[in-house]
C-alpha cells in the first residue's frame, strides 16, 4: 500500500513538472508580461551598482563578464542597452523615490531575450534600508537531471519569482504583498532592488536553488562576454511620490476588483449620508462623479485606458481615497 500511495505521488509531480503550472509567456492568455510602453510604470530606476560575476564560473580563467554598463540598468527599457551580470552576479537597483506596496504588481524586471523560450533568469531582492535583503521566493519546475543547454529553451509556465521569465521589453512583475509580515522590511519604503543572477547549472557544486530546495536550470555554460543574466531595466508601477494616503475615519470602504477591466465594485457603509464618489486619473483631471446614498455602487471603466486611477469617497463622516489599477 505504501509503495502504492509513493508512486501516485510520483505520477502527480511528474505531470504537475511536465504540464507548468504559472503563467505563460508574453501575449498569451494569463501572462502576466507588461510591455515597457504600459502607462502602469510611473517610474525608472535611477541608480545602479553592478558586481560581476565570471563568463563560466566552472572556468575562471575566461574572465568575468564584461557587456555594458551600470548605465545601461537606468531609466526606460530598451533605451540604452542592456549589462551582462556573468554567473552569479549582482545588480543593486536604487531610485528617485521608494518603491511601495500597492495594489496587485508593483515593480517590474525587463531582461533582453530574444525570444519566449531562452531565458536567462535572476532572483529578485528588496531592501528597505540598503542593507537587509529579502528575496521573493522563486520557484523553478524545469528538469534538474538534463542540463539545459547555452542555446537551449525554458518553459515560461514553469517558473515563478524569477526576473527573465519573459522576452525583451516585457517586464517580468513582481508583488510586494507576498512578502508581508516580514520582520526588518517595510514594504512602504522600498529603496533598493537586488537582482541576482541565477547559476543554472545542474551541477551541485554551482547549482543555484529556488525556494523548495529545486535546483534553478537556465541555458549555461554561456561562456562569453555576455555571460549570465542581461539586465535592461526596472520598472516601477507604484512609488512613494504617488501614493494615495487612505484616510479612514468613522466609515468603511471596499473595492473590487483590483486591478479592474471594466466594472468596478464600490461597497461603503456611508451611515446613512449621501456619499460622493469621484474617479481621477494621475494627471488630476476627473473622470467620472456620482452622489449616491447606498452600500453598493458601480463605475464602468471598460473606456478608459490602462493605468493608475484615484477613487475618491467623501462624506460627513469619512474621506477616503485609493489606487485604482486598470489593465
Amino acid at each position: 500500500m505504501k509503495l502504492f500511495v509513493v508512486s501516485i505521488l510520483l505520477c502527480f509531480f511528474l505531470v504537475f513538472d511536465v504540464l507548468g503550472q504559472f503563467p505563460p509567456p508574453a501575449g498569451q492568455p494569463g501572462s502576466t508580461a507588461i510591455y515597457k510602453d504600459s502607462s502602469v510604470f510611473v517610474a525608472w530606476a535611477s541608480g545602479c551598482n553592478i558586481i560581476r560575476g565570471w563568463q563560466h564560473i566552472a572556468d575562471t580563467s575566461l574572465g568575468k563578464a564584461g557587456a555594458g554598463d551600470s548605465s545601461m540598468a537606468v531609466g526606460m527599457a530598451g533605451a540604452n542597452g542592456v549589462v551582462s551580470l556573468g554567473d552569479g552576479g549582482v545588480a543593486v537597483l536604487t531610485f528617485d523615490k521608494p518603491v511601495l506596496n500597492g495594489a496587485s504588481w508593483d515593480f517590474a524586471v525587463f531582461e533582453n531575450s530574444f525570444s519566449d523560450h531562452f531565458l536567462e533568469l535572476a532572483f529578485v531582492e528588496v531592501s528597505s534600508d540598503g542593507i537587509h535583503y529579502f528575496r521573493f521566493p522563486p520557484v523553478s519546475l524545469t528538469d534538474t537531471l538534463l542540463q539545459v543547454g547555452p542555446y537551449d529553451s525554458l518553459d515560461a509556465e514553469k517558473i515563478n519569482n524569477l526576473a527573465g521569465k519573459y522576452r525583451a521589453m516585457y517586464g517580468t512583475p513582481f508583488d510586494l504583498q507576498e512578502l508581508e509580515g516580514i520582520s526588518g522590511l517595510d514594504l512602504n519604503n522600498i529603496t533598493h532592488i537586488k537582482i541576482i543572477d541565477v547559476v543554472g547549472s545542474v551541477d551541485s557544486g554551482y547549482a543555484s536553488y529556488d525556494a523548495y530546495g529545486h535546483k534553478v536550470n537556465d541555458p549555461w555554460p554561456t561562456p562569453f562576454t555576455t555571460s549570465g543574466f542581461d539586465l535592461d531595466a526596472v520598472g516601477v508601477i507604484h512609488q512613494a511620490l504617488n501614493a494615495v494616503p487612505e484616510n479612514v475615519g468613522k466609515g468603511d470602504l471596499t473595492i473590487f476588483p483590483n486591478p479592474v477591466n471594466d466594472l468596478l465594485y464600490i461597497s461603503l457603509n456611508p451611515g446613512n449620508q449621501r456619499s460622493e464618489i469621484s474617479l481621477w486619473n494621475i494627471k488630476g483631471e476627473l473622470i467620472n462623479e456620482i452622489r449616491s446614498d447606498r452600500t453598493l455602487e458601480t463605475i464602468n471603466l471598460s473606456g478608459l485606458p490602462p493605468g493608475i486611477y484615484i477613487l475618491k469617497i467623501s462624506n460627513t463622516i469619512t474621506t477616503l481615497q485609493k489606487k485604482v489599477i486598470k489593465y
